[in-house]
């Protein structure tokens, strides 16, 4: 990408840049190195090792051999940890060819986060000690500001402090709290420039590209840790003053916010703000107010101190939590901007005036937002834009630990989860983690209380997961009140109203408007009520739970008409909004999963249940020349509602299924794996290009053997992933009769159990294994099995794998095998020195039709020979 590039570093840039260190202090340097440590820890373990290394080595600063039986060892970031640290206690001139090398480095790996560190030295290294020591100590300040700052870091702490957790159903009576330094866990932000009108639902369409950052976060994902949001944007050649930062429903902005404003009122972060004000949106009401009114209303005890704190902008950070949940419309771009903190106005003015810096010029301003918001404001006022990408694997673990407190029962629960597509997905959002360990040990009790129950017991959509939630509720409330059934159907239809306007925040009248009681013991169970009388507001726990009413309504009080616009309107919503409503309407069809909230709400509508397949069914069959990403929509649809005799009479004859140079998510693999078990015979899948990764591999590897021709060609798959591939190919039941490995990442290591896989397979006739790295000693135990009497392959490509003119003697062996007709090992570097084996190999091959032995470093000569014996073999065609 054009904005990760780096410079070409010349050796007049590399003098100029050996120059600038020369003139820091050892002070100066350690200052640095303490203030870039965490950046340049994440710089080692995403870099090329052996690059990094190699740079280090010529320095003389290092011995390869050690760190690299370091980092085989230990891993990447203990290699990371000790090799920093050996640098660091080296003295100075270790300290100075480590930067040197990192400088030459960003030629040949432009990581952003390197090109940022670098740019952030040579930049503001003039004054970056003063910078940091800012940041540490904070400004000088009058004392009666000093007295004003002290409490109003004190009252910060007081609010930030705890984490408060929602009740969980069944579990607890009221909600917990927990300190935040205690049960805090890293959110991964990451930079992002662009915000388009989304074609998927957010929470769908990022959990779909979550593992690809995964995987890109070793190359060119910039990650942007709280301590880096106002420090120098390399792209944007400026210390930020303007930094928004965007996430989905639950993905923990609010928390990151808190946490963000607890460390500063602790002195740990940014003390170069004398005063960070903290507001949500969603609780700044709609009438017009000042600045100073809406402070003053916030922190009433800094009434007297604000005409002294206005004085010096640049010391003042203010905070907008929620830019989506704003009851005004804010227009960052109007034309009407105020200048005085004292004048009236409204609240899209004041902030637009904050953020355009003609309201207390200097000052800084930070607002959260979901992305579907975004896709309408001009973010280029921003001078850094982020996103919130939620838990990596690492922090779902942890996360599952916190929450059972027991080892065994965590692992078990997360287990049970990372084995489950459909429930793994949304696991990147904390919100949506909660709700599955809440779920989780609720099934875990009841488990326990009947030793008979199974793990059949266990949501395995997420529909059931959502049911099972709703379930829990109701139990707990049906010990005290029976269940009021129209309190149900009315929340649905707010929900429903939410989701189809886009709203996650209601008002009284909102609830009004719909008949839901929100002082009623039930209701508390389903929103969250905030800001004070008058201007109280109410959301959902989470906008998934949210969209599960929406659809659960319909089921509770069915209506042909309002069911059929309701899905019509789903379907028909460009920007993916009503792709969950769709997937629990769709999930409810299933009568096992209605039957969990049967013994609360009686019998959900079957005739529901029978409208909705039949929409199921005709979205199918009327998927004219249709996108990859409407088919698997309508395939996620169909997963959630377990039927499969629907899918197997919807797709009828229709068994190919081209996806090639589309992305599939990990979501995505689940969800063809279900459409795959359940059409059980396909004869066609053509996953070229497809970016699946380990873990979409996984997911739908279950389904795999069931398919005739299957096309995993061009999807960076790796030597770790053939134990997967070799479960595949083994399975008792494998129909594979075409198998395209072609241009992937393995190496000789995936020799040996593809020779394995190879050998117990009995329906494979057609193997590409074309452009891996397959050189190396195991090759010719590949080549052993593909040469034995009984093997089946009769299609063979080997090439572009690296091989060198001593493989060719052992392609000799091939003329054992009866079945092999054709053979491709183009492409491969062997030279005049292979051609006397080749040539006997086309001479004496009984069986062989065809072979590709074309662009292998020949001489013309060798060239025309082999062309000659096209005449000795005529019934073999030879390709150059």
């Amino acid at each position: 990408m054009d904005e990760f590039r780096g410079k070409v570093i010349s050796n007049d840039d590399l003098v100029q840049f050996r120059q600038q260190l020369a003139r820091y202090e050892d002070h100066q340097l350690e200052t640095f190195y303490k203030y870039f440590r965490e950046d340049l820890l994440y710089i080692i373990e995403s870099l090329d090792t052996q690059s990094i290394l190699r740079e280090l080595n010529f320095r003389n600063l290092i011995s390869p051999e050690y760190y690299q039986s370091i980092k085989k060892q230990c891993g990447a970031s203990a290699f990371a940890e000790m090799l920093l640290e050996d640098i660091h206690t080296s003295g100075r001139d270790a300290v100075l060819g480590f930067w040197e090398s990192l400088y030459v480095l960003q030629n040949e790996h432009p990581h952003p986060n390197l090109l940022g560190a670098l740019d952030e030295l040579i930049e503001t290294g003039a004054v970056l000690e003063q910078t940091i020591t800012l940041d540490r100590n904070g400004p000088d300040l009058p004392a009666d500001l000093k007295a004003c700052r002290l409490q109003h870091k004190q009252n910060l702490l007081k609010k930030t402090e705890n984490l408060v957790e929602h009740r969980a159903p069944g579990l607890t009576t009221e909600s917990q709290s927990f300190s935040i330094t205690e049960r805090y866990l890293d959110l991964i932000v990451v930079s992002s420039q662009h915000f388009r009108s989304r074609p998927q639902h957010e929470l769908i369409a990022t959990g779909g590209i979550h593992e690809h950052y995964l995987q890109r976060a070793q190359s060119n994902l910039e990650r942007i840790s709280p301590n880096r949001l106002f420090r120098w944007c390399h792209r944007k050649r400026c210390v930020p003053q303007a930094v928004l930062v965007s996430g989905v429903p639950g993905v923990g902005k609010t928390t990151l916010m808190q946490k963000f404003v607890y460390d500063w009122a602790n002195g740990n972060l940014y003390q170069r703000f004398a005063f960070v004000f903290f507001f949500k949106f969603r609780d700044l009401n709609k009438e017009e107010l000042s600045l100073a009114q809406m402070i003053i209303n916030e922190y009433p005890y800094l009434h007297s101190q604000l005409e002294g704190i206005f004085q010096n902008p640049a010391q003042l950070l203010f905070i907008f939590d929620g830019l989506d949940e704003s009851k005004d419309q804010i227009d960052l771009e109007q034309e009407q901007l105020c200048t005085n903190p004292c004048s009236i106005q409204t609240v899209s003015v004041i902030v637009s005036s904050l953020v355009r810096q003609s309201l207390l010029p200097g000052c800084s301003v930070l607002i959260t937002s979901r992305p579907t918001r975004l896709a309408t404001v001009e973010t280029s006022i921003f001078n850094r834009i982020s996103e919130i990408m939620g838990f990596f694997p690492k922090e779902r673990e942890k996360y599952f630990l916190h929450f059972f407190k027991d080892y065994t029962m965590a692992e078990k629960a997360f287990h049970y989860v990372r084995e489950n597509g459909m429930l793994y997905t949304f696991c990147y959002i904390p919100s949506y983690c909660w709700i599955i360990c809440t779920v989780l040990s609720m099934c875990f009790r009841a488990q326990r209380a009947n030793s008979a129950q199974t793990v059949e017991f266990l949501p395995k959509t997420v529909t059931q997961l959502y049911a099972s939630f709703l379930s829990n509720i109701l139990a707990n409330h049906c010990q005290a009140v029976s269940i009021d059934k129209n309190f149900l159907i009315s929340i649905g239809r707010m929900a429903e109203y939410g989701v189809n306007s886009r709203i996650l925040s209601f008002t009284k009248k909102d609830l009004a408007v719909y008949s839901v009681d929100a002082s009623s013991h039930l209701a508390t169970s389903f929103v969250m009520e905030s800001g004070q009388p008058p201007h109280v507001s109410y959301s959902f726990l989470h906008l998934t739970i949210q969209e599960f009413m929406a659809a659960l309504g319909h089921y509770l009080d069915y209506s042909p008409e309002g069911l059929q616009k309701a899905l019509e309107e789903a379907k028909s919503k460009e920007d993916g909004r009503g792709e969950i409503f769709l997937r629990f309407i769709s999930g409810l069809s299933d009568s096992s999963t209605r039957s969990l909230l049967k013994p609360y709400v009686g019998d959900l509508s079957a005739p529901a249940a029978k409208h909705v397949i039949c929409f199921l069914q005709k979205s199918i069959t009327t998927l004219q020349n249709p996108d990859n990403r409407k088919v698997l929509n309508v395939f996620a649809c169909l997963a959630e509602s377990r039927n499969k005799a629907l899918v197997s009479s919807s797709i009828g004859s229709n068994k190919q299924f081209q996806f090639s140079e589309f992305y599939l998510a990990p979501l995505d693999c689940t969800v063809l794996a279900f459409i795959l078990e359940s059409c059980r015979e396909t004869e066609l899948l053509d996953l070229g290009t497809c970016f699946i990764q380990t873990e979409g591999l996984e997911r739908i590897s279950a389904a795999l053997h069931t398919v005739r021709d299957l096309r995993l060609t061009n999807n960076n798959l790796r030597d770790e992933d053939v134990p997967c591939l070799y479960s595949i190919l083994t399975h008792l039941q494998c129909r594979i009769q075409k198998f395209s490995l072609r241009n992937n990442g393995l190496t000789e290591t995936s020799c040996l159990p593809m020779a394995l896989a190879v050998s117990e397979n009995t329906s494979l006739r057609d193997l590409d294994l074309s452009k891996n790295k397959l050189a190396g000693d195991d090759f010719y135990q590949l080549l052993e099995v593909l040469s034995a009497p009984t093997c089946r392959i009769e299609r063979l490509a080997l090439q572009e794998a690296k091989l060198t003119p001593e493989y060719t003697e052992s392609f000799l062996s091939l003329t054992n095998n009866p079945n092999l007709v054709s053979l491709n090992i183009s492409s491969n570097f062997f030279g005049n020195a292979g051609y006397p084996h080749i040539q006997k190999l086309i001479l004496e091959h009984p069986s062989l039709r065809e072979i590709k032995v074309g662009m292998n470093d020949f001489s013309e000569e060798t060239e025309r020979n082999l062309l000659q014996l096209q005449r000795r073999r005529p019934e073999v065609a030879i390709h150059l």
